[in-house]
C-alpha cells in the first residue's frame, strides 16, 4: 500500500532530528552532515515533514486520538461517563494539538520568511495553503473543548518567554474562518497519488462546520447558519463527492480515500494504527480488549436498521452482546473491517474520519433548516439521502424520512440525532454537537448522572501544569485551580 506523503516525510523529519542529537553529542563533527534548526524548513520536503510531525501529535500509535477518546466519554454514547469530569480532563489533547500547533506554525514563518528554496509561488502558497488548513483543524479542536484559548500564531513572539493570555473565542474563530478560506481557495480538488493531504472539498467541508457551530453556542451568531448553509452547498454541488451507495462497505478498507472520505487521519502498514483490539470485546475473534463500550442506553434507542448492524457489533457468532464479558455492544467502525490476518496481528490500518460527505449533508441539512425558517426541499433531500442509505434504501417505518411539512424545530432535532447515529464515535463530534446544542442534561445517558451536571461541563479544565507556568491563564467555570 502506498504510504501518505505526510507520513513519508515524517521519516524525514525524524532522521533529522536524530542527525542534530547526535551531532550536539561531538563537536567534532562536520556540521555539513545534518539539518539544524536555523536552515530547518528551507525546502519543500522539510516543510512537510514539519505538517507530518504535526499529524503524528494528533494520530498515532498508542497516542493522540489514536486512543484519545477518553475525554470525551461523557457524551451518551460511550459507556462509563457519569458527568465527574476530573481536572485532568483533556490535559492530553491540549499538549497534543499545541504541540501540532508548534510544528505548523514554525513551517508557515518560514513559508512567509521566504525561505523555501527552489519553489514557485504557486507552490508556496500550495505549502502555505495546507500549513493553514491544519493550523485551522487544530484550533478548532481546541476552541471546542476549552473555550477561548491562548492564540498562538507564526507572528506569536516567543511563547514560554512572553506568556499569553486567553484569546476570546470569537478571536479564535475569526483566525480559524481567515485560515480556512485561505486554504479553500488554494488547494487543489486532489493530489494525484496523495490521497491523504487536504483538499479544496475537505476546508470547506470544515469551514461549514466552523460556521455551524458559530450559528450555535456559545456565540450564537445565527447569521452564521446560511455561511454554513452556502459553503456545503458548494461541496455538494462540486460533484467531488458521494455517498458509498451500500452503508456495510462505508468503512472497508478499499473505501477510506474513496468518494465520501473528506479527510482523515492516515494508518498504512508503515505507520499502523493503535491495536485495533481496543475497539473489540473479548468474545471477538482471538480475544478483544474491550476498552471502547457502547453505552446500552445509547443502542436501546437506535432504532433497528441494517445501519444499525453496520455500525455497531451487537453479536458475535450468535453470541448478544448481553451475554459478552461487557455486557455492552462496541462500535464496528474501527475493526470490524479488517481482515483476520490484520486485526489478529495488531495492524490497523484503518483512519480516523475527520470530516466525509455524509456529515457534510448532514451540515447543509441543519443549516438551511435554521437559516430558512423551516426545511427546504434541498435540506430534506440531504438528510433524505443519509436516511435512505440507513435502511438500505427501503422503506423503514421506525426511521422513516423527513418532509418539509416538519416544523423547523422537529427538524432540527431529527438532523442532530441522524448525526449521532450516522458519525458515531467519529471525531468527538457527538460531544460538540451536545455542547454546541446545550443539550447534556437532556441526553445524558443515564438518569443517576444527572446528579453531576452542570452548565459548566460544556467546557474542559484548562491544565493545571498551564495554569502554574502562565499567571495570565484562567481556568473555566466550575473547576478549581
Amino acid at each position: 500500500m502506498k504510504k501518505n506523503r505526510y507520513h513519508s516525510y515524517l521519516y524525514y523529519w525524524l532522521i533529522a532530528l536524530l542527525l542534530f542529537q547526535v551531532s550536539c553529542k561531538s563537536l567534532d563533527e562536520d556540521p555539513q552532515s545534518f539539518v539544524s534548526p536555523q536552515s530547518f524548513g528551507n525546502s519543500t520536503s522539510q516543510i512537510e515533514a514539519a505538517y507530518a510531525a504535526s499529524l503524528n501529535y494528533l494520530w498515532r500509535y498508542w497516542g493522540g486520538y489514536g486512543y484519545g477518546y477518553g475525554p470525551f466519554r461523557h457524551d451518551d454514547q460511550l459507556a462509563g461517563g457519569n458527568l465527574n469530569i476530573g481536572l485532568d480532563n483533556g490535559d492530553g489533547l491540549w499538549r497534543m494539538h499545541y504541540g501540532a500547533l508548534h510544528n505548523i506554525n514554525n513551517a508557515i514563518a518560514s513559508i512567509k520568511a521566504g525561505n523555501v528554496k527552489g519553489a514557485t509561488d504557486e507552490a508556496k502558497d500550495l505549502l502555505l495553503a495546507q500549513g493553514l488548513f491544519l493550523r485551522a483543524h487544530n484550533y478548532f479542536m481546541l476552541v471546542r473543548m476549552f473555550g477561548g484559548v491562548p492564540l498562538i500564531t507564526d507572528e506569536t513572539p516567543d511563547p514560554i518567554a512572553n506568556p499569553l493570555p486567553r484569546s476570546s473565542i470569537a478571536d479564535v474563530y475569526n483566525l480559524i474562518v481567515s485560515d480556512l478560506i485561505f486554504a479553500s481557495s488554494k488547494l487543489p480538488e486532489s493530489w494525484t497519488g496523495e490521497p491523504g493531504k487536504p483538499t479544496k472539498g475537505a476546508a470547506q467541508g470544515i469551514l461549514a462546520k466552523v460556521y455551524l457551530t458559530m450559528a450555535t453556542y456559545p456565540l450564537n451568531e445565527s447569521s452564521n447558519y446560511q455561511k454554513a448553509a452556502d459553503v456545503a452547498l458548494q461541496v455538494i454541488e462540486s460533484g467531488n463527492y458521494s455517498l458509498v451507495p451500500g452503508i456495510t462497505d462505508v468503512f472497508k478498507l478499499e473505501n477510506k480515500y474513496g468518494p465520501e472520505m473528506m479527510w482523515s487521519y492516515n494508518s498504512t502498514y508503515d505507520d499502523i494504527a493503535t491495536d485495533p483490539q481496543i475497539w473489540a470485546p473479548s468474545v471477538y475473534a482471538d480475544g478483544g480488549w474491550g476498552d471502547a463500550a457502547i453505552d446500552t442506553t445509547f443502542e436501546h434507542g437506535w432504532p433497528d436498521q441494517v445501519r444499525k448492524d453496520a455500525y455497531l457489533l451487537l453479536e458475535w457468532e450468535g453470541v448478544p452482546y448481553t451475554d459478552f464479558a461487557e455486557q455492552t455492544p462496541f462500535c464496528k467502525k474501527f475493526f470490524f473491517y479488517l481482515s483476520e490476518d490484520d486485526f489478529n496481528g495488531y495492524s490497523s490500518t484503518m483512519n480516523w474520519p475527520v470530516i466525509r460527505y455524509a456529515d457534510v449533508l448532514l451540515i447543509y441539512a441543519e443549516a438551511a433548516n435554521m437559516a430558512n425558517g423551516g426545511p427546504t426541499d434541498k435540506a430534506v433531500d440531504a438528510i433524505n439521502q443519509v436516511i435512505d442509505r440507513a435502511n438500505n434504501y427501503e422503506e423503514n417505518p421506525l426511521h422513516p424520512k423527513l418532509s418539509t411539512a416538519m416544523s423547523q424545530a422537529d427538524f432540527d432535532a431529527a438532523v442532530i440525532q441522524e448525526r449521532s447515529w450516522e458519525l458515531v464515535f467519529e471525531n468527538a463530534d457527538r460531544w460538540f454537537d451536545i455542547c454546541r446544542k446545550r443539550i447534556l442534561d437532556q441526553v445524558t445517558a443515564r438518569p443517576d448522572y444527572l446528579a453531576n451536571f452542570s452548565e459548566d461541563d460544556y467546557l474542559f479544565p484548562i491544565p493545571e501544569i498551564d495554569l502554574n507556568l502562565n499567571e495570565l491563564l484562567e481556568q473555566n467555570p466550575g473547576y478549581s485551580n
